[in-house]
């Protein structure tokens, strides 16, 4: 077997990875969220979308300058190394493929089954719902592995398809909201009160937690980098490019859905709370048509995330380091990908989709060991990024003032904003999701003592 993933991407390709593996089910399955948060405050809510929107764009400005300068094999992990060294560089990278990617690709694989099962009038806790998860989780897996250039192609097409529904609710539902008046009311009536739900400073942050995982995901778009034509041109225009039409179709939407439904009806829906939306502007069948959109786009974010998620260990192995990095360094002749690397992914993916099910879906497996997959691993992503934020303001001299301080220093406070944000949001969860880090941290630095150069 050789050990090189072929120049097969292009910039459409790229934009397409950052866009659609972060607009896909967070716009839908955190919306009713924020608003439940915010007690229907919208005013509070489009704040708490653009500072989560900030926050990524920001992030994704200064990791792209760091694009233009390196370029290896994982867009992330090169610039960890880069900044502090191929120890540093290799913890972010065990992070990465142990818990970031298989954590969001199993959520994902539960949200796409939970609207397919919305959209047939299923239960979403059922077993049934669960089966077509661990469907299409092997099925997003079997094709990013059989035919990775059909994946990047079903990346783009799924992303055109997803922003349909967006962007239809976006004018439709605003059009109709305002001439009914409904979106004026929704604008100025609050369904409970900020001192009820603990003051504004805690509802903004409990808000902006929820805006974290449906503007999650958009770093997974550097797993592409050795595979990326032009990547010194090409990510970095994907990144700050793909950031900036996702928060604007992200605020575009939630004003139309402000014109399609009361926010008390949103905020009791539920799951089913944006089928309910769509309903109300597009009539039932309508709906139900631009809801199967939803299902689909939902889809397109899975095969993204998959796209990240089974080439993690392959970005240590290719440094040499990790277990066995002579085994999952290896990339199959025939479709050019990683194939341990794929098969130990997809593993994980089924693992954690178990821990999410047990931890949060029904009574809880784990005792106080329970926590949210979805949004808690934020608090460690971004913990990660601040070490080497502070070394571009360090080491990289040749840049001008804004993008050696300003930039970095804006994506520092962004990233510290976001843990407290998580901890706010979640509270005790958070230290036993963060033990639960550490344990798998130490297996990593066990397989990271015995490779040289690490030390």
């Amino acid at each position: 077997m050789e050990n090189t993933l072929n120049k097969r991407y292009g910039l459409i390709t790229a934009i397409a990875m950052v866009v659609g593996i972060v607009i896909g089910s967070g716009v839908f399955f955190k919306a009713e969220k924020i608003l439940l948060s915010t007690g229907g405050n919208l005013p509070l809510g489009i704040l708490a979308w653009i500072i989560g929107g900030c926050i990524m764009i920001v992030c994704a400005y200064t990791f792209a300058k760091m694009a233009t300068k390196y370029e290896k094999v994982n867009g992330i992990v090169d610039y960890a190394e880069a900044a502090l060294g191929p120890k540093y560089g290799y913890y972010v990278g065990w992070f990465l493929a142990i818990i970031y990617y298989p954590t969001l690709t199993s959520v994902l694989a539960w949200v796409t089954a939970r609207y397919f099962c919305v959209l047939l009038g299923w239960d979403i806790t059922s077993g049934s719902c669960m089966v077509i998860a661990a469907f299409l989780l092997i099925g997003s897996f079997a094709l990013n592995y059989l035919s990775p250039i059909v994946a990047g192609k079903f990346q783009v097409s799924t992303t055109v398809i997803k922003m349909i529904p967006l962007y239809l609710m976006a004018i439709v539902g605003t059009i109709k909201g305002l001439s009914s008046g409904l979106t004026m009311q929704n604008f100025s009536e609050v369904a409970i009160p900020a001192d009820e739900l603990g003051g504004t400073a805690t509802i903004l942050f409990t808000a902006v937690c929820a805006t974290a995982f449906a503007y999650e995901g958009w770093i997974i778009a550097t797993s592409i980098n050795s595979e990326l034509k032009d990547a010194k041109k090409n990510l970095p225009r994907a990144l700050v490019g793909g950031t900036f039409i996702i928060m604007i179709t992200y605020l575009l939407y939630y004003v139309g859905l402000a014109g399609a439904v009361e926010n008390e009806v949103m905020m009791a829906g539920g799951e089913a709370g944006a089928k309910i939306a769509f309903a109300n502007v597009f009539s039932s069948v309508g709906g139900t048509v631009v809801f199967v959109f939803i299902v689909i786009s939902c889809a397109g974010t899975l095969n993204g995330l998959m796209l990240g998620c089974v080439r993690g260990l392959y970005a240590l192995g290719s440094r040499n380091v990790g277990p066995r990095p002579d085994i999952f360094k290896q990339v199959d002749p025939v479709t050019n990908m990683p194939a341990s690397s794929s098969a130990f992914g997809v593993l994980l993916c089924g693992f954690w989709m178990m821990y999410f099910y047990g931890a949060n879906l029904t009574e809880g497996w784990f005792g106080p060991f329970c926590f949210d997959t979805s949004e808690l691993p934020i608090i460690t992503i971004y913990a990660l990024y601040i070490p080497i934020f502070f070394m571009i303001m360090k080491r990289e001299k040749e840049w001008n003032g804004f993008d050696r301080f300003i930039a970095p220093a804006l994506s520092i406070a962004g990233s510290v904003f976001m843990m407290i944000a998580a901890v706010f949001s979640h509270g005790q969860a958070v230290i036993y999701y963060l033990i639960v880090f550490a344990v798998i941290m130490v297996i990593g630095a066990f397989f990271a003592k015995k490779k040289e150069g690490l030390e």
